[in-house]
């Protein structure tokens, strides 16, 4: 069964401000957790759209949120691919958007779907399943050095080098099939086990990045995401680790600025203005009843803006 439970339901639902009439986009629709509550906020006519890569989640959502019936419009799609969907449905811009970048709870405890060292399953890691990429092939395709950057950029892991060689010898025997054996091979690379989090977190981290591209996602959709907006629209934002939340700090901060031209400019030649107001000058994190009740939210931090 299909169960997650959604970080910082009631603050980016304070943020966002679902309305009647509204229209709104859930752009990683998950367990459906965020899209219920805008739907049941923007009773009686407000609409959802619901964008999520993996099949399984949006047939789960669907079950769940069935009672809305034609309130809730539901693709398989990256939240990076928002406007092609927006053309197929003749939506023009929306009165808010909401991106959980975390992965589902499910997800992770799937042993099938290969996201987790903590239960022996396939190298898959793919969000969307229909990509032929998935975590074995990069494991035993990428170079020495590729495995190096990967774990390195993505997982900001300090043995990224050591663990590539590792890889790298030991697929020269046998391939790397599932996720106990990757397991087993990092923990042997750093020399044993942490008592704060397995060896393995980071590269597994690493690899999930890589394998759906989850950054390069990320920057597409922050390339530009304000337009999507109505004046008066909102968008919120929930990241779990410093790299896609560094993305997302920074895109906020050139939104809001009113020049984008160097300090020493005298005259403004860059023809920008604000976009947006920040409405989160810090991130909101957590409670720790919050933590208490979830451990796998301690991480999680949100931003909004307004369309100006």
């Amino acid at each position: 069964m299909f169960a997650h439970v959604s970080v910082l339901l009631r603050e980016a639902l304070d943020l966002l401000k679902p309305e009647p009439g509204g229209r709104y986009i859930d752009g990683t629709l998950g367990g459906g957790g965020h899209g219920e509550a805008i739907l049941t906020a923007s009773a009686p006519d407000g609409l959802v759209l619901g964008l999520d890569r993996d099949d399984q989640a949006l047939a789960a959502a669907g079950q769940r949120l069935h009672e809305f019936g034609a309130r809730l419009i539901t693709r398989q799609a990256s939240f990076a691919d928002v406007r092609e969907v927006l053309d197929e449905i003749g939506w023009d811009r929306v009165d808010g958007i909401i991106l959980d970048l975390g992965v589902s709870s499910w997800q992770i405890d799937a042993p099938e779907r290969g996201f987790s060292f903590r239960s022996g399953g396939p190298l898959d890691m793919r969000m969307d399943r229909r990509q032929t990429l998935d975590a074995r092939s990069l494991v035993n395709g990428a170079s020495e050095e590729e495995l190096t950057r990967i774990f390195r950029d993505y997982g900001e892991e300090p043995q990224a080098r050591r663990i590539a060689a590792r890889i790298a010898a030991e697929r020269k025997s046998r391939p790397i099939e599932t996720t106990d054996d990757l397991a087993r091979l990092v923990e042997g690379a750093k020399g044993g086990r942490r008592r704060d989090h397995h060896p393995a977190t980071q590269v597994f981290q690493a690899l999930r990045i890589a394998v759906n591209r989850e950054l390069d996602q990320l920057e597409k959709f922050l390339a530009d995401g304000f337009a999507l907006l109505r004046p008066g629209g909102r968008l919120a934002i929930i990241a779990f680790h410093s790299l896609e939340d560094r993305l997302v700090k920074n895109a906020f901060r050139k939104w809001s600025r009113a020049c984008l031209c160097p300090p020493r400019a005298l005259v403004c030649q860059c023809g920008w203005s604000a976009k947006v107001k920040l409405l989160t000058k810090r991130p909101v994190v957590p409670s720790d009843t919050e933590i208490s009740a979830n451990p796998r939210a301690r991480s999680a931090k949100l931003r909004a803006v307004e369309r100006l």
